[in-house]
């Protein structure tokens, strides 16, 4: 349910190919193109249901087309979401790693889509725990809009893919662990917060590329990204903003992160995507005050060779250095490790978003990254209340 980026139509991606801009309207020329890399194979099983859910998942089939709209179906979309894609010529000739950040865009913001689009659904239907009074229809006119956004950054990343001849990504089949609005807005506000620190990551990942292009077209993404995080925190009834200097993440943690909502094996191309993907990390405590304490958090040993003594717990929050604390009260039981960590919540004033990783034992850490390249289990996502 959130901004996703998908891969385009036949003509988009014709468009894309022959001259690297996405246009609005019928004078592409490019309706008699078959389709490009993947487009005729959404993957993971039936898409004949409109995004419908049981037991195999949620995949993000839609009426209005998506993941494959029509030109007029596009430009439907675009009145939805309040504006079009853009039509200056895309970024290409990227390097491995730009590639890499756009396929990651796309696997994120296709999760968007159907997570929102999901929750639309629930809404409308008036399904138990989605219902609401005279303020449904204002609730609905927000996320629809949030929707389409969604759906055009799924567009645009893929049709970005398509002009460096890579196939785009496809969707995979998802589960959200919600059950109503409010746990709903809280997941999107919590994995909003996720995009908004990982696409710090991307532009700095260009910037050291010398790769300029994208940097406008991502920072514009990261503006309505924090809009939309503002709505979600108003519903929560929490301060608009959450920080002065937002939380930065990292691709691996993000990449990890939206893996935990995805039906395993139902991603047609997950594998084309170079990120590391750790071992879960779980949160225990619930409802985390504005205070110290200690937070519980538990991993699974099993396939990992590793001496529990020699981990350390690194929080990450804001743009500080990294914090490092001690693995305390550990038990392993059959295998799974509990334990607690002190949250230095007065000195470090970790408001907002705090991710949580276990790593190899280390004093301190220097930056985001450097805690990525040691960690073994994470991301835990860690949202103050």
């Amino acid at each position: 349910m959130h901004s996703a980026f998908l891969f385009s139509t036949a003509a988009l991606v014709a468009s894309a190919l022959a001259s690297p801009t996405i246009k609005r309207g019928n004078n592409q020329g490019q309706d008699d193109h078959p389709g490009g890399p993947g487009g005729s194979s959404h993957g993971g099983g039936d898409h004949g249901n409109h995004g419908g859910h049981g037991d195999n998942g949620f995949s993000p089939s839609l009426p209005d087309g998506f993941p494959n709209p029509s030109q007029d179906q596009i430009n439907d979309i675009e009145d939805r979401a309040h504006g079009t894609l853009p039509n200056a010529p895309l970024p290409t000739g990227l390097s491995d790693d730009g590639i890499t950040n756009f396929k990651l865009i796309a696997f994120n913001e296709i999760f968007e889509v159907a997570y929102f689009s999901e929750l639309v659904q629930n809404i409308t239907n008036n399904v138990e725990g989605y219902q609401f009074g005279d303020d449904k229809d204002e609730v609905l006119e927000n996320l629809n809009v949030i929707l389409a956004v969604e759906e055009l950054h799924a567009l645009g990343a893929n049709a970005i893919l398509q002009a460096n001849h890579v196939d785009p990504i496809k969707p995979c089949k998802y589960n959200f662990p919600v059950s109503d609005f409010e746990s709903a807005i809280a997941l999107a506000a919590t994995f909003t917060d996720v995009v908004l620190g990982t696409l710090q990551d991307v532009n700095d990942i260009f910037a050291q590329n010398t790769e300029n292009g994208p940097v406008r077209l991502i920072s514009s993404v990261i503006g309505n990204e924090g809009q939309q995080e503002g709505l979600f925190r108003i519903i929560q009834k929490k301060t608009t903003p959450a920080q002065p200097f937002l939380t930065t993440s990292t691709r691996d943690f993000a990449f990890t992160a939206i893996q935990s909502f995805v039906v395993p094996d139902s991603c047609p191309n997950i594998n084309t995507i170079p990120l590391n993907t750790f071992k879960p990390l779980n949160v225990l405590t619930q409802n985390i005050e504005p205070k110290d304490q200690q937070i519980q958090f538990s991993f699974n040993l099993s396939a990992v060779d590793v001496d529990v003594e020699s981990l350390s717990l690194v929080l990450i929050n804001a743009q500080n250095k990294p914090i490092v604390e001690k693995l305390e009260g550990t038990d392993v039981n059959e295998g799974v490790v509990t334990f607690q960590a002190d949250f230095p919540f007065e000195d470090s004033l970790l408001y907002g978003l705090s991710i949580a990783a276990v790593t190899h034992s280390a004093e301190s850490f220097d930056s985001a990254d450097d805690v990525a390249k040691q960690t073994i289990f994470g991301p835990g996502l860690i949202e103050v209340n």
